[in-house]
């Protein structure tokens, strides 16, 4: 394995494993543990329309969804970030951990920080759409060879 495929599977891991904490996060805490209503009788408590619930479940399962299969991968994680950032502004009463009461505003920021990572860094190997980008860098490589 050569340095330019470690890098390719190192991102694909990070893509990847985004992606499932998207789909988990989307798909497990809010339509099975709390269900649509209950998140979206939470975001009301929080002075949110309810409605912006049933948004950031879609955006976080089709998100995660589009993310493990490497397909808009920049945009994607982009279009992520504003959902992370509400989260964040749920959690920054609650202190930093998030195994405080509520839960802190570490693993949000976190999140934050990777889906910014992978705006920079595509989409990565496996991935069912590749970018401009990669097809450019590899033409290159193989031109220089």
């Amino acid at each position: 394995m050569n340095a330019t495929q470690s890098k390719d599977y190192g991102i694909a891991l990070l893509r990847i494993s985004l992606g499932v904490m998207f789909i988990a996060h989307g798909v497990v805490l809010k339509l099975f543990t709390f269900g649509l209503a209950g998140t979206a009788g939470f975001f009301e408590s929080l002075g949110l329309p309810a409605f912006l619930a049933y948004v950031v479940f879609g955006m976080e399962a089709v998100g995660g969804i589009l993310l493990v299969l490497g397909v808009r991968t920049r945009e994607v994680s982009a279009a992520l970030i504003p959902v992370l950032a509400g989260a964040l502004w749920v959690h920054s009463g609650n202190g930093w951990v998030f195994s405080n009461a509520g839960g802190g505003w570490e693993y949000p920021a976190y999140l934050i920080v990777l889906s910014a990572a992978q705006v920079l860094l595509g989409e990565g190997a496996f991935a069912l759409g590749k970018s401009k980008v990669a097809t450019e860098r590899l033409v290159a490589t193989q031109s220089a060879a």
